[in-house]
């Protein structure tokens, strides 16, 4: 058995992360169906709904900033979570008033989006205080399994949730379970690292200071790059995939809910031989193949037709694959950049990596709106499938490729 599952402290953290995973699944099926279903949104309007989750990505750079030089990253953690419970509480009880409009739900979308910032620039500190270097790659294969898992599941009770008692309703248990997650972090202690303060630079000269080290790291920089490549066009096709299984596809909410779950077998089987597949080739060839396999699926969505079972089926097999892709991707990349960023770094280095990795998405998610709208929504997909699968290109000339195991990397000066 692994060492992990017998370290109370991560086990509990983990299991209050594996509640929140599930709780997110529902939402992220529940809002744009809100949008499509309810308020009858236009492409346009879906994108730009996609785009308001990760606007909040934009200033991640100057919330990493602030973080570093904050003492007690459990508590900020703690204060993500309980944001984004509040932010999610307010639409099952704007659907009790007969109220929920487009702009709460982009309102929804942006404070939830600086929550999940605030919580991933405080998550990088708190992670390296929890478990050892040499556990980087089973804790976050362990913490990648449970999102995989919660893909298998969360999209169908989500599904069966929305479709029994509406979608508003059903993102109160998303609300609920981060909650559950902010009471799990309260009871894990971990050791947190003093800060130096003392002849502190100003915000603007710690974002910049992080900034130019991603850039000028060559680990770093190639993984920006390929990231970001990837995660543009991955959001042209997530604006457009609920609306185009919905609308062209013709399947219900609780079929979306099901095909979806029964792809995301894949990225559970990912996360679980990424470890394996990565000792046998090594890791930064996993990260190539990775990355390649989690876009091209994408290109066979507008081919799927027939009945709605082979509808479904397709739209499964796309997520099969692409969950498989990006879970060796993931794990084995985050593993990868945990292990070659300093300690005084870390949330400047992650709110860096996050301004222009996810601070992408808003905009892939708006061309992918208006693509789909004036150039038609299959051309848009098999062009973004392409486009992200080329994302590894970057890997190619970097040392990520050559890279064979976590603990053989060398330090290296920027």
């Amino acid at each position: 058995m692994s060492s992990l599952w017998r370290d109370r402290r991560f086990s509990t953290y983990w299991a209050g992360q594996t509640v929140s995973q599930f709780g997110d699944r529902i939402s992220q099926l529940a809002l744009p169906l809100i949008a499509v279903a309810t308020l009858q949104a236009s492409p346009t309007e879906v994108g730009l709904l996609t785009a308001a989750v990760w606007t909040p990505s934009l200033i991640a750079l100057f919330i990493g900033a602030w973080v570093d030089h904050q003492a007690r990253k459990r508590r900020l953690l703690i204060a993500a979570d309980l944001l984004r419970f509040a932010v999610m509480l307010s639409l099952p009880i704007a659907h009790v008033f007969g109220v929920v409009s487009l702009g709460q739900l982009y309102l929804v979308a942006l404070l939830a989006g600086i929550g999940q910032v605030l919580f991933q620039t405080s998550y990088a500190n708190f992670f390296v205080g929890l478990v050892r270097q040499d556990q980087y790659v089973e804790a976050n294969s362990m913490l990648s399994g449970s999102r995989s898992a919660s893909f298998i599941a969360g999209p169908a009770v989500g599904g069966f949730l929305i479709q029994l008692l509406t979608a508003p309703v059903a993102v109160l248990v998303d609300a609920l379970s981060f909650l559950v997650s902010a009471a799990m972090i309260g009871r894990v202690k971990v050791e947190e690292r003093p800060v130096d303060t003392t002849g502190a630079l100003s915000l603007t000269s710690r974002a910049r200071e992080g900034m130019r080290f991603v850039l000028r790291h060559p680990y770093l920089r190639a993984s920006l790059a390929c990231c970001t490549t990837i995660n543009f066009f991955n959001f042209v096709v997530s604006a457009l995939v609920i609306l185009y299984a919905s609308r062209h596809l013709h399947l219900s909410a609780g079929v979306i809910g099901l095909a979806f779950g029964v792809g995301a077998v894949g990225g559970l089987i990912g996360a679980l031989v990424a470890g394996r597949l990565a000792r046998a080739i090594g890791v930064g060839w996993t990260i190539a193949m990775g990355s390649i396999v989690f876009s091209v699926p994408y290109a066979l969505i507008p081919l799927a037709g027939g009945s709605t079972i082979t509808k479904a089926g397709v739209l499964g097999l796309v997520e099969f694959l692409s969950g498989f892709g990006v879970m060796c991707l993931d794990i084995n990349l985050n593993a990868l950049q945990t292990a070659v960023t300093p300690d005084a770094m870390r949330s400047r280095v992650s709110g860096a990596f996050t301004t222009i990795n996810y601070g992408i998405r808003p905009l892939g998610a708006i061309i992918g709106g208006l693509s789909g709208q004036f150039f038609g929504i299959g051309p848009t997909m098999i062009v973004a499938a392409i486009g992200g699968a080329l994302g590894f290109l970057w890997l190619l000339p970097s040392p990520i490729i050559t890279t064979a195991a976590i603990i053989d990397l060398e330090p290296v000066s920027v």
